[in-house]
């Protein structure tokens, strides 16, 4: 495959989380889901920091109505930080303010759930017509090498757009975004064609795409361009297919653990996975649930 060396440099990240979270309710009747902590820090941190640990320099988070506890996580807390400054909290207070330093966040809202396409296109004119990543917020990637870097490294060898993709069983394809594409490199893939939620028998492979892209600036006229789908929702998916009759597109299926957790026996993977790891209580917590599995 033909490497295209001339790219422009992705600096900046979009972050769809303007959905409702019905999965989580009644958790998510006044909590945004993506708030909800995975042992003790909320979801769409996570997704932040992957993206900062890539060298993204700016980002676009979308919401919605009734989120703006995701903004003022984000925020400087002012009575937080007086109150644990008073009482000499110094570690608890570097927490809170390395979180509000993290980086150049935006935030736009999506005044109706009109589909993911939607609320990218919302990022156009914080990027520019610039290549952007979009990552979902309820996909958690636990990688030695953040995934969205992973694929940022495929995009700056070959200047092209890279959706990021996983095999799933057979009988799972139905429930994602399908990439019809052949091998053209160490885990790289040539995109032919991208087809929503097939059935098993109409499924071109089992590579499933996953809540992470890095895409060209061309996407946002593209978003233009097309129909809504289903529902009345402005596909994502639908103006990447026109994008791979346009140009080179490639898929990287990256290396590392992946946590729907937007999906409850995801969210309880994620928690117990990432606790484990942590050296503050894994081994405590990994003791416990010996014991409790032997009860």
């Amino acid at each position: 495959m033909e490497q295209q060396k001339k790219y422009q440099k992705v600096r900046k990240a979009i972050i769809p989380a303007a959905g409702l979270g019905t999965r989580f309710l009644p958790a998510t009747k006044a909590l945004p889901k993506e708030m909800i902590p995975i042992v003790d820090k909320p979801a769409i941190q996570y997704i932040v920091e992957e993206a900062l640990d890539a060298g993204i320099e700016e980002i676009l988070i979308v919401i919605g109505r009734d989120k703006a506890a995701i903004e003022d996580h984000f925020d400087k807390s002012f009575e937080m930080e007086e109150e644990l400054d008073k009482k000499g909290k110094k570690e608890l207070l570097q927490i809170v303010r390395n979180i509000s330093n993290l980086a150049d966040i935006h935030f736009v809202r999506q005044k109706s759930p009109l589909g993911l396409g939607h609320a990218v296109n919302k990022g156009r004119i914080f990027a520019e017509d610039e290549p952007v990543a979009v990552l979902l917020p309820d996909e958690i990637m636990d990688c030695e090498v953040p995934c969205i870097k992973q694929m940022l490294d495929v995009y700056e060898e070959y200047g092209s757009s890279v959706l990021g993709v996983r095999e799933v069983e057979k009988h799972d394809v139905s429930k994602y975004g399908i990439v019809d594409a052949k091998p053209c490199g160490e885990n790289i893939y040539q995109v032919k064609d991208l087809v929503e939620k097939p059935s098993f028998e109409d499924a071109p492979s089992n590579l499933a795409i996953i809540g992470r892209y890095i895409i060209t600036g061309e996407i946002f006229h593209l978003l233009n361009e097309i129909q809504p789908g289903a529902g009345g929702e402005l596909q994502l998916t639908d103006a990447l297919r026109l994008l791979a009759k346009r140009q080179n597109m490639l898929a990287c299926a990256f290396k590392g653990n992946r946590y729907d957790s937007g999906d409850k026996f995801g969210f309880l993977q994620a928690t117990v996975e990432l606790a484990l790891k942590r050296e503050d209580i894994g081994p405590r917590f990994r003791d416990y649930l010996k014991e409790l599995l032997q009860e």
